[in-house]
């Protein structure tokens, strides 16, 4: 029983110090560089390269924030799941 109490509060104290959240999103803003971003979120969970863009997603497929950075300013940014 108290492995699974252990187990819990380990996922409990993850969760809560996610930066991934609504809060932090109202944050965001068109023309961040991304360094600023990644002050705010943390290190990008996936970034994806193409000819002209990046997009890094910060949290899980089912809660997160999503930014098209390009010339190393954020463009676009999107929230799902907060």
């Amino acid at each position: 029983m108290k492995k699974y109490l252990s187990i819990a509060a380990i996922a409990l104290t993850l969760t809560a110090c996610s930066k991934v959240t609504i809060e932090n999103y109202g944050k965001v803003e068109v023309g961040m560089d991304k360094t600023e971003i990644e002050q705010l979120l943390g290190s990008a969970d996936n970034c994806e390269e193409k000819t002209l863009h990046t997009n890094c997603v910060w949290g899980s497929s089912d809660k997160n924030i999503t930014a098209t950075i390009i010339a190393g300013k954020v463009t676009l940014y999107s929230k799902k799941g907060l």
